[in-house]
């Protein structure tokens, strides 16, 4: 194999690059900062295959959100409402600092994990304004299938 190649950098170019870098954490909102907000929105989107929670603040921007798959439930387990409870627990521990204590849900899907992700908030202290149902319905159907040929 080759030699490898190492830059050498004077200690103004490392300086000036980590000025750089601080200052672009500092614009985009780092990652470990967090406002102060009373109310949000809770949407809960629930599959036969998966549940996913998101956490946004009256504006629409995201707060936390978590997964069943992202806490390590694999296969059918996902959809459980067991599952949905956890991930609730886990956005409650996210959302400790921000101050969130009154929120809007949103559920969206029909899987087991809806009806367990809106007892979860109430039993960690959120206070729940309002609940609608945004499931997609279809106005007309899908096409029906050609008739089977025998």
């Amino acid at each position: 194999m080759g030699k490898k190649k190492v830059a050498k950098q004077d200690a103004k170019d490392s300086l000036q690059e980590s000025e750089a870098i601080q200052s672009a954490a500092a614009k985009s909102g780092a990652k470990g900062t967090s406002k102060k907000t009373m109310r949000g929105n809770v949407y809960v989107k629930s599959s036969y295959n998966n549940t996913l929670v998101t956490v946004t603040d009256v504006k629409g921007n995201v707060m936390a959100w978590s997964s069943a798959g992202a806490l390590g439930f694999k296969g059918p387990k996902k959809a459980t409402a067991y599952a949905a409870s956890k991930i609730i627990d886990t956005l409650a521990e996210k959302l400790r600092k921000s101050g969130l204590n009154e929120v809007t849900c949103y559920l969206s899907g029909i899987g087991g994990g809806r009806d367990s992700a809106i007892r979860s908030l109430a039993n960690q202290g959120y206070t729940i304004l309002s609940i609608h149902d945004v499931t997609g319905i279809p106005h007309n159907g899908p096409k029906a299938r050609k008739p089977r040929r025998v």
